[in-house]
């Protein structure tokens, strides 16, 4: 008999083609995701200049700090696509006879 063509074509997405992927179906994603990066950044940077400060106590804060950064995107990201979605609909054009 012959070999029949699976129904199906599964492809392994790679992290590149997921990341591309996700950015074009949210780009507030890609924003959250950069503000988390230089949060993390300006986290070690500022980590030696904590003065008397625990760690424990400066990594809750900084915890905390990029959690509100990735929410407040994400939150941005959704009041977008809920204005996208619901307010900015192009207005039927009317046939007139």
């Amino acid at each position: 008999m012959a070999q029949e063509k699976p129904i199906f074509n599964y492809h392994e997405e790679t992290q590149g083609e997921k990341l591309a992927r996700k950015s074009k179906e949210s780009p507030f994603m890609i924003i959250g995701l950069a503000g988390l990066a230089s949060a993390v950044g300006y986290g070690a940077y500022a980590y030696k200049n904590r003065g008397r400060m625990s760690t424990s106590v400066y990594l809750m804060q900084f915890r905390v700090i990029s959690q509100g950064l990735v929410v407040g995107a994400l939150t941005a990201g959704m009041a977008y696509s809920l204005y996208n979605n619901h307010f900015n609909k192009p207005k039927p054009i009317k046939n007139e006879h």
